[in-house]
């Protein structure tokens, strides 16, 4: 993994999701955000929305999930996001993104929705993947991160329905080197 990447998540243990243009300009405002995940845009308004992100000094990773306009589950759309924009990453739920990702020199972060017993076993299967995070999806339940690291070397971070300060502190203290989060109060934090 790239040092710049990590250690801006060390330094940084808050990153900033981002779902709309209010939402990033307010993130881009803020000197404590490091990492931006960008959680929108279309074929059209991806590199544009990158730009920002990139001229403000942040790491930015791309959903490459969730770009409109790039409706297919094939890694020509990892190899279109980094030919047409600054990007640093990508973050996706499909582990032939994160492979292609790779192979292009990029910055990868596996989403993984732990919704029940058979998601939770399957975390040992990624180990091959070799994204550089997991990042466990909702990101409120301490007792499974601190499972998976103990099941997994891929460094965590957390994500979903972080809303609180008890939120982050729990999923710091239960393993996780980061949370992500949409909730622009906890950005401040």
């Amino acid at each position: 993994m790239d040092q710049r990447f990590y250690d801006a998540i060390l330094a940084s243990p808050v990153i900033a999701a981002v779902k709309d243009m209010e939402g990033l300009e307010d993130c881009l405002s803020l000197e404590s955000i490091q990492v931006v995940f960008l959680l929108f845009g279309d074929i059209c308004s991806i590199s544009g929305l990158v730009d920002n992100v990139k001229d403000a000094g942040k790491i930015v990773m791309v959903h490459a999930d969730l770009v409109s306009g790039l409706a297919s589950n094939r890694e020509i759309i990892v190899d279109f996001l980094h030919n047409t924009t600054r990007m640093d990453g990508i973050i996706s739920t499909r582990p032939n993104f994160i492979s292609r990702a790779r192979e292009l020199g990029l910055f990868t972060i596996l989403r993984l929705f732990v919704i029940d017993s058979m998601a939770l076993a399957g975390v040992s299967k990624l180990e091959n993947v070799k994204p550089d995070f997991l990042e466990i999806l909702p990101g409120v339940m301490p007792k499974m991160i601190y499972k998976i690291t103990q099941t997994t070397h891929i460094p965590l971070l957390a994500g979903g329905l972080i809303a609180e300060k008890e939120d982050v502190v729990a999923a710091l203290n239960a393993g996780a080197m980061a949370v992500s989060t949409t909730d622009r109060h906890v950005w401040r934090m």
